[in-house]
């Protein structure tokens, strides 16, 4: 089999044979075979193109969904819905949940589909969750449905192939970039906020609704770029294994589960985000209680935007050699429970804004390490469904913070408890994390680990190693 049609093979398995295919291997460049990706190129670079977009389209979608909450929240209210404020938050939070809840799946059909079909499909599906809930602004569980779950479930596929596709293309650099890829959701988080509020204002809120779906199209066609450039690697199965049980094998990685400190960070991550997502849906009523005449978007521009420096500083602080990551996630959990137990006894606007610039620094820190941490713990044949799993187990936590604060805020008509709450949560999951470097390693052999790439030391247990031919396809035996 010739290099060329090896690539083109890259992105499906012949389940019905048995033949699987891992999700990712070591890369192919120049028709020739090389241990490491290309850090580089004009294919590499409007792939980090498309990943930035990808994310900036979906979070900032997401992020803003402040605006959209005061709007549904008044609707309600005004229609004598009971529990206007939890219903109206639940659609947001349903959005975040989903999206993190069926990462798993994303990650699972990364290795059926493919890196590029999962992400294509996402964008698609997510481009129809807003066309039709443009014609439903009215009809709250609808919303729930197209706006929480259908959009949510776009958002999953798409988001893990944007980070995992990565791991395909750098490595020496992949720090920062997955720190410039992730700034994506801070720009247009600054963007949104104030765009969405003109098209309501203006349009209204179907019409709103419908331009964020011919914008998240975009989503669909970033997702073409998504293209391997790995090697072919086949595996055959032993005899005992029948189509099913190779099928089982390829949608179930229990590989990931075998690594103590990715399983310690990925358990730890759920109670780190529980309130992870209230400032994001009720920072802008808060204001709209505690102050007048002041810019009610503008705290939360002010997040994004700094986040964004965060995401590219923490990113390239995470390539230099030494540096211990989960370390700068702990402290950026830390950070951002401390300020948002101080946001609801602030008085002063201005010292508002300066605390969710300092929270968008450290925000950025979070989000920016996620997919080298995944990458360092399980390596890029593992990156997707490692990433994908981790967010999956932080579903019910987001979706169910906003919601709850909303709940809170009801019965006691103040926002302390719930952001207090909410900044609690990031401290406990940081302190957490700190059973990770009390483990010990089941052996310990020398590393060549570097920026998460499998190496011959790596926690995982890997399968016996493979035999290579000369055309560059390496076949193991199960």
């Amino acid at each position: 089999m010739k290099m060329g049609e090896d690539r083109d093979q890259v992105e499906s398995s012949d389940l019905l044979s048995g033949t699987i295919r891992p999700k990712s291997v070591e890369p192919e460049i120049n028709n020739s075979t090389s241990n490491e990706p290309p850090d580089g190129g004009f294919r590499a670079y409007s792939i980090v193109i498309g990943s930035f977009l990808t994310n900036g389209l979906l979070f900032g979608v997401i992020n803003s969904y402040s605006v959209i909450y005061t709007v549904l929240q008044k609707r309600l209210k005004d229609d004598n819905i009971p529990n206007s404020d939890s219903k109206a938050a639940l659609v947001g939070g349903l959005t975040m949940g989903t999206t993190f809840l069926l990462s798993p799946l994303s990650g699972v059909l990364t290795g059926l589909l493919g890196l590029r079909l999962t992400a294509v499909l996402g964008g698609t599906i997510a481009t129809g969750s807003l066309l039709i809930t443009s014609f439903v602004v009215d009809h709250v569980e609808a919303l729930m449905f197209t706006y929480g779950i259908m959009y949510g479930l776009g958002a999953s596929l798409a988001y893990t192939p944007s980070l995992a596709i990565l791991g395909h293309y750098f490595k020496r650099y992949l720090g920062r970039v997955n720190g410039f890829v992730t700034i994506g959701s801070s720009i247009f988080t600054v963007i949104m906020p104030s765009l969405m509020k003109h098209m309501i204002e203006n349009y209204g809120l179907q019409w709103m609704f419908r331009f964020l779906a011919v914008s998240t199209f975009g989503i669909a066609l970033c997702g073409l770029l998504f293209k391997p450039i790995s090697l072919v690697v086949i595996e055959k199965p032993s005899r005992e294994d029948n189509t099913f049980q190779a099928l089982m094998k390829t949608i179930v990685n229990v590989q990931i589960w075998k690594n103590k400190k990715y399983r310690l960070w990925a358990l730890s991550m759920p109670v780190a985000l529980f309130g992870y997502f209230v400032p994001y849906v009720h920072i802008q009523k808060f204001i709209e209680k505690t102050f007048t005449n002041v810019n009610v978007t503008l705290p939360l521009q002010c997040i994004g935007a700094t986040s964004g420096l965060g995401r590219l500083m923490f990113g390239i602080l995470a390539d230099k050699k030494g540096v211990d990551r989960i370390l700068l996630q702990q402290i950026s959990f830390y950070v951002i429970g401390t300020l948002t137990i101080i946001l609801p006894f602030v008085k002063s606007f201005e010292l508002l804004i300066v605390i969710c610039l300092c929270m968008g620094i450290f925000d950025g820190a979070f989000i920016a390490l996620i997919g080298p941490i995944a990458f360092e713990f399980c390596g890029s044949a593992y990156a997707a469904q490692a990433i994908g799993c981790m967010l999956g187990l932080s579903a019910t936590p987001l979706s169910i913070g906003a919601p709850l604060a909303a709940y809170l805020y009801t019965f006691h008509q103040s926002y302390t408890l719930p952001f207090v709450l909410a900044g609690i949560s990031p401290i406990i999951g940081a302190t957490l994390m700190f059973a990770i470097r009390f483990q010990r390693r089941s052996n310990e052999k020398k590393e060549a680990r570097s920026n998460g790439h499998l190496s011959s030391s790596q926690d995982i247990e890997k399968p016996p190693s493979p035999l290579l031919k000369p055309n560059g396809v390496s076949q193991t035996t199960l």
